[in-house]
């Protein structure tokens, strides 16, 4: 008698995971403060350009303030963690033609690549290690983010993990004061500037060089300014060469004259030597 080993199929696997349509999209808890809505916009809006160049064919998602649900609880919204920010590679900008309510690991499958959070208070929660409940843990141990971000506007400050061997390891700021993210080839450092009408030490990108990445607005502004440089060189050639003319035509004019007062004199200018 041959006896023969049951084999898998997805009749046997879970078919009750709630998908992100299923899932409590927030947890009743208000933004911290007025700042965290611009502060995301601006990351969000200045590395646009970037992940267009690294995704042309539009395959990746951000959230700000969106839950990432990693396991499974009761209530649901304690199986999530909601990153004030955070950028995923390589998945597509909606799920099944619908925009997400929130990021489910068992369902989307790809950890983000950077989580950024930003600090309202002393920053206890961000670093919290304890597991299974702590962010720090959750990032570092369960999601297993690469690159976590810390951001506090109050001390003007960013720290920056990155994900090696098993654990986070604190990044080093270059000679810029920036930190290196490779896989997106920019920087995320600290710019005290003025956004949205308000001046802070805000959160931004840089190129590799160490070029600030401008937003729509900025460089809107910068291709504005530029015009109107263009079109003053363009109007002082004008008005350079309207001179040139001039002079040239008052330089006929003696000359003409001075033949004028010759031929009086009964020397005929045009004669030769």
């Amino acid at each position: 008698m041959i006896i023969t080993q049951p084999v898998a199929t997805d009749s046997l696997l879970p078919t009750a995971l709630p998908d992100h349509t299923q899932l409590p999209e927030s947890d009743g808890t208000f933004v911290k403060n007025f700042q965290e809505h611009p502060q995301s916009l601006l990351l969000t809006d200045s590395l646009t350009p970037i992940l267009q160049k690294q995704h042309p064919d539009g395959q990746y998602c951000i959230g700000q303030d969106c839950g990432i649900y990693w396991r499974l609880t009761d209530p649901p919204e304690k199986g999530a963690v909601a990153p004030d920010w955070f950028y995923v590679p390589q998945v597509p900008p909606t799920l099944d033609g619908q925009l997400r309510r929130s990021y489910v690991l068992w369902q989307e499958i790809v950890a983000p690549l950077i989580v950024l959070e930003f600090v309202s208070d002393d920053g206890e929660a961000e670093r919290d290690t304890t597991p299974y409940v702590g962010k720090f843990w959750v990032y570092e141990q369960a999601i297993r983010v690469p690159f976590y971000g810390i951001y506090e506007v109050a001390k003007a400050s960013v720290t920056v993990y990155h994900l090696s061997g098993g654990s986070y390891q604190l990044l080093r700021a270059n000679d810029r004061g920036h930190y290196a993210i490779p896989p997106l080839a920019v920087e995320l450092g600290i710019w005290q500037g003025q956004y949205q009408n308000v001046t802070l030490p805000w959160l931004r990108w840089w190129d590799g060089q160490g070029n600030l990445l401008l937003t729509g607005e900025e460089r809107a502004k910068q291709e504005q300014q530029r015009a109107e440089q263009e079109h003053q060189r363009a109007e002082q050639e004008r008005q350079r060469a309207e001179q040139a003319e001039w002079l040239l035509q008052q330089e006929r004019s003696r000359a003409e004259q001075l033949a004028e007062r010759l031929r009086a004199l009964g020397i005929d200018p045009d004669a030769g030597d």
